[in-house]
């Protein structure tokens, strides 16, 4: 991927933390499990959060499958301390994202679904 490309994933990732203070963190990853761009803290491994978001969507989508519950949308897992929310950014690539534990999940989906639009219109720029 070009670099004007990742440059434009990761601004809008950044205005995504931008528009709610809730949402600590963010990547776009391939559903390889590979890392196409990030706006992570430094302690947060990026390859980690890549393979790790693989695994879930890979379960997620089993479930949905198994269970005839149509297509995978999201997956959100609830921690101590906050939230981790997989959103699909099209066919090939998932908005992962670290959100704190106060957060008002309703508006958070309404900010992850204008993202994954947005992300999935630049990974789909020049691939037609």
């Amino acid at each position: 991927m070009d670099q004007i490309r990742i440059q434009l994933l990761i601004d809008r990732m950044r205005k995504l933390q931008d528009a709610s203070p809730n949402i600590e963190a963010s990547a776009v990853v391939s559903i390889d499990g590979l890392i196409i761009a990030s706006a992570l803290p430094e302690e947060v491994s990026p390859d980690r959060v890549s393979a790790m978001s693989a695994a879930m969507l890979s379960l997620g989508e089993g479930f949905c499958r198994e269970l005839a519950r149509g297509s995978l949308e999201q997956v959100h897992i609830k921690g101590e301390n906050g939230y981790v929310i997989l959103l699909s950014a099209g066919e090939k690539a998932v908005l992962t994202v670290l959100v704190s534990a106060q957060s008002k999940l309703g508006l958070i989906f309404f900010e992850l679904r204008r993202a994954a639009a947005d992300l999935e219109q630049i990974l789909g720029i020049g691939n037609a």
